[in-house]
């Protein structure tokens, strides 16, 4: 499965974050245990980025290492297409 979701210009960072732990772990994005906002604060993610901040960020979700880079790329357990 691919380990990356890619910056759209619209989208929330935490949103594409959810996508992507979703699509490599094979679960619904919607019924993900523990959600993502128990685990990281999603606004200051969000706004980290919305801002233009040039940062990474990584953190531990359900087992999985979650990396978001400066250009917003999203990779799961370091795995990138």
């Amino acid at each position: 499965m691919d380990g990356m979701a890619v910056h759209d210009t619209g989208d929330q960072v935490s949103l594409e974050v959810i996508e992507a732990i979703a699509t490599v772990t094979g679960t619904d994005p919607l019924t993900m245990d523990p959600p993502l906002y128990d685990v990281v604060d999603t606004d200051a993610l969000d706004s980290l980025y919305e801002n233009g901040a040039v940062a990474s960020v990584e953190f531990e979700y359900d087992g999985h290492t979650v990396v978001v880079d400066e250009e917003r790329t999203v990779t799961i357990d370091g795995r990138v297409a």
